[in-house]
């Protein structure tokens, strides 16, 4: 296409693209205005020698890039983590990257240290954001929603001392799924932790254990129930030899917890608890622990955090110290903290650890040597012929318009070995070879990479070849 003149380039573009271009077409120009002429001709009077920077290239503290390899695992774990909150019926949502500052200010107590301030920019104070919660509790009450099944995947950010060995990063991917709205007892609850134990178990990271906090629940017994402290350490007792639910029902037959009526109802409800854990298939899963601390202040019930149980399977891994690889509980108040009438919404939770469960899959795939496909590419376009680039791009179009993932070399004049080389690298199961024979007989040559068995086929006939073997593979 000719160049235009510089006067008034894109106003003469805009007119001739009306005049020429058909309805539906992509217009492309090789116009040039008067800036970018000047931007040029600047860029023509930079000194060549002039003095780079003196800086050090690296990714900021806490954070990093992935490579195609580390982001084919990622996706894969996000992939099956998010089919799983999509059996569960929950919607996706998704809030800013920051808030208000105020927002985010007092919900975590001892952590509100940690959060990343922004410079004002007109003002507006704002902060990134610290975790998924409390931009959904900010939601629910700024949106007056009284009942929702939700999941978000994201980015959060926190101003903390790194440890890249367990997993830990400023910048970081959460997973979370939660259930606000006012229901019977335990039943989210239950399902929270069914869905833990799925996406563990889906993600084969080995054996693990859900812990539930006794502190939160002595917490929820003495504050809520009216419990007399002395009866909620008498249960304490029994707790510290950890268990699920044979411990509730040995704390239901003790003769002292018996006779108190707030005993009875906070046993009550942990014993209904396991009831639906048991018919979840899970409840061996679940112990308390003595141990576990409440980690936000906004938790207002029990909480649980799921942790990996080296088993000997794995002996000839290096050990992972990652700690916890999902976490979740009840925040109850949350939302009310937002409402200006301080109407309130029960919600419950989890977050699967996703950075930390990424170290492990990725510890073991340098262990074990794994290959990872860093593409999706089923056919790669080959010829063995000279200046046979138009007729490759027309049959790569066949291709891609019946939705066939398909590649081709970005030269005239490939040599036909380079290119089944870089099939065989890439992964890349079926190659297509077209050249003058073939264009002559009206015949493609299709090559299995695995086998490097050839066959004909007709032209007419190749898509439907490549979708039939591809559904067979």
């Amino acid at each position: 296409m000719p160049q235009l003149g510089f006067l008034h380039g894109r106003a003469w573009a805009a007119l001739l693209g009306q005049l020429r271009r058909p309805p539906g077409a992509v217009c492309i120009g090789a116009v040039r205005s008067h800036s970018q002429v000047a931007e040029a001709t600047l860029a023509s009077q930079l000194k060549p020698h002039k003095e780079k920077p003196n800086f050090i290239l690296k990714t900021p503290k806490g954070t990093r890039d992935f490579s195609p390899q580390q982001m084919v695992v990622r996706e894969k774990i996000l992939d099956m983590v998010v089919s799983c909150f999509k059996r569960h019926g929950a919607k996706r949502l998704d809030t800013p990257a920051f808030e208000l500052k105020e927002m985010l200010t007092e919900r975590y107590g001892e952590d509100s240290g940690l959060i990343y301030d922004l410079k004002d920019q007109g003002g507006e104070l704002l902060s990134l954001r610290y975790d998924l919660t409390v931009p959904f509790a900010r939601y629910l009450a700024m949106n007056k929603v009284k009942k929702m099944k939700r999941y978000h995947v994201g980015k959060v950010w926190r101003r903390e001392s790194p440890t890249i060995v367990q997993g830990r990063y400023r910048e970081f991917c959460q997973c979370d799924f939660d259930i606000a709205g006012h229901f019977d007892p335990m039943i989210p609850d239950a399902e929270c932790l069914k869905i833990m134990c799925e996406i563990l178990s889906g993600l084969q990271l080995g054996d693990f254990l859900i812990k539930m906090s006794w502190k939160d629940v002595r917490h929820e017994m003495v504050a809520k129930r009216g419990l007399a402290p002395e009866v909620a350490d008498r249960i304490g007792d029994y707790v510290q030899c950890h268990g699920g639910v044979s411990l509730v029902e040995d704390m239901l037959q003790d003769p002292e917890l018996s006779r108190n009526k707030q005993a009875l109802e906070g046993l009550g409800d942990l014993k209904l608890l396991f009831d639906y854990l048991t018919l979840f298939g899970i409840a061996e899963k679940i112990s308390f622990d003595l141990s576990l601390a409440r980690g936000l202040d906004y938790y207002t019930g029990v909480i649980y955090e799921a942790v990996l149980l080296q088993t000997p399977a794995q002996a000839e891994e290096e050990p992972l110290n990652v700690g916890s690889v999902a976490a979740g509980g009840r925040y109850d108040g949350l939302v009310g903290m937002f409402d200006p009438k301080g109407h309130t919404v029960p919600c419950v939770g989890l977050s699967i650890g996703v950075e930390r469960i990424f170290s492990i899959v990725e510890q073991r795939m340098k262990t074990f040597g794994e290959k990872i496909r860093t593409t999706e590419t089923q056919v790669f376009v080959a010829t063995p012929q000279k200046n046979f680039l138009r007729e490759r791009l027309k049959l790569i179009a066949e291709l891609w318009d019946a939705g066939i993932k398909a590649e081709l070399m970005y030269k005239n004049n490939p040599k036909l070995l380079t290119q089944l080389h870089y099939s065989e690298d890439m992964g890349i199961p079926l190659v297509v070879i077209i050249g003058e024979q073939e264009l002559k007989e009206g015949f493609i040559k299709l090559r299995s990479v695995a086998s490097r068995e050839e066959v004909a086929i007709k032209r007419e006939n190749l898509v439907a070849e490549i979708q039939k073997r591809l559904s067979e593979s």
